[in-house]
């Protein structure tokens, strides 16, 4: 047991270590241009941006994580009483409810 803590820190150190020296580190205008964000990093933090890229990326978490709760749900369902099956219904109809109020204030366009 102690051999196998011992030789995970130390691989883990020697692939820190590791990449650390082969890494580069030089600058260049790949690696300061924007990304995906659509705006200049190193301008002025009292610019003005559009929120709609945010908008779009909490929509996508929020419908990501409802997935990775259908597939356990799935994968048990011949297993859950009726309250489980309702309130996973209760639960979709939620987040469907939160999907149409967002889509309405025009959120998705």
């Amino acid at each position: 047991m102690i051999l196998f803590i011992i030789l995970s820190i130390g691989l883990a150190t020697l692939i820190v270590v590791v990449n650390y020296a082969l890494a580069p580190k030089a600058l260049y205008s790949e690696k300061v241009s924007a990304y995906e964000c659509g705006f200049d990093p190193f301008g002025s933090p009292r610019n003005l941006f559009d929120i709609h890229f945010y908008l779009v990326s909490i929509l996508f978490i929020v419908f990501d994580l409802e997935i990775t709760f259908l597939f356990p749900w799935v994968a048990c369902l011949d297993l859950i009483s009726n309250f489980g099956f309702v309130s996973m219904f209760i639960f979709l109809f939620i987040l469907t409810a939160g999907l149409f109020y967002e889509w309405n204030l025009g959120v998705l366009r």
